[in-house]
């Protein structure tokens, strides 16, 4: 009886394992201080709780926003982010990752915001050798201002993975087989910043900013960084294949996060350059391994 119990435990965990796939690992977080630093309008951030919190200001004068200490060449990036409540067209709040040279690599969250009352949209983007336009919106399932959500990236020799909250919402795999440049030499730092873009960002700049509402505030909290920290002239991880993120069964998505991603793509995705046939007759190669197709 005992042996009979023991195989069918066995059993049910290797079902339960087939259908769940490895999320990537809580963050752990930590104080503005320990990972970041401003780097424009200081007097726009405001610190609460011993800097566990922050928030950033925009008026008409100024946004503000803030960076990294280090530099990382692959690694598990996340913060918690409350975004900027009512009317907010025009705004747009940024958490990514970007090198520093002219064929810069850069990972995007983009939070374009809008009239009150219009759900907020969330433009993912990719940059590899100083080439994006490889635009991906979204309509978020819920109300991003009300509450702290954790917006996340997975970067690896292999992947990069979008994640808000535990949710795949995009994936972009190394295709430098397909001929596709892919980012895996230029350490990035990590960024985010809210400032004024209403020259495009609501109805592609039809609304304008109602500045009788500022100012605009971003609240944030987590601060995760789990990364390969390297010098910006760094070509290669002195770490690689011993941090949790760069093992195998983070490379790639299991069938329960592929169903998780089509269920975003099915019900709240608004733009896929991928299915852009204006703007790409031919599409991308990269389109069909990420599953955008």
């Amino acid at each position: 009886m005992a042996s009979y119990l023991w195989v069918l435990s066995l059993a049910l965990l290797f079902i339960v394992s087939g259908v769940r796939g490895t999320s990537p690992r809580q963050p752990i977080a930590v104080p503005f201080g320990r990972n970041y630093v401003p780097t424009w309008a200081f007097d726009h951030i405001k610190y609460y709780n011993g800097g566990s919190e922050i928030q950033l200001l925009l008026d008409k004068y100024t946004g503000t926003g803030f960076q990294s200490k280090g530099s990382y060449l692959f690694g598990h990036f996340s913060m918690d982010m409350k975004l900027v409540p009512g009317d907010s067209a025009g705004t747009v709040t940024a958490f990514y990752l970007s090198s520093q040279n002219s064929e810069h690599d850069e990972i995007d969250f983009e939070f374009l915001g809008n009239r009150s009352g219009q759900p907020y949209i969330l433009q993912t983007n990719v940059f590899t050798g100083g080439k994006g336009d490889r635009e991906q919106r979204i309509y978020l399932w819920y109300d991003p201002t009300r509450a702290f959500h954790r917006y996340s990236v997975l970067w690896t020799d292999n992947i990069i993975l979008f994640l808000v909250d535990d949710t795949p919402i995009r994936v972009f795999k190394n295709c430098k087989d397909l001929g596709v440049k892919f980012p895996f030499n230029q350490p990035m730092k990590l960024y985010s910043s809210l400032w004024n873009a209403d020259d495009w960002a609501t109805r592609g700049g039809l609304e304008k900013t109602d500045w009788s509402k500022a100012p605009f505030v971003a609240a944030y909290k987590g601060f995760h960084i789990d990364g390969c920290e390297a010098s910006v002239e760094a070509k290669f991880c002195a770490t690689k294949g011993r941090r949790w993120w760069d093992q195998k069964e983070f490379q790639d998505l299991d069938a329960y996060q592929y169903r998780r991603l089509a269920w975003v793509r099915q019900k709240y995705t608004i733009y896929n350059y991928c299915t852009d046939r204006v703007r790409y007759p031919n599409v991308p190669p990269e389109c069909k391994r990420d599953r955008d197709i």
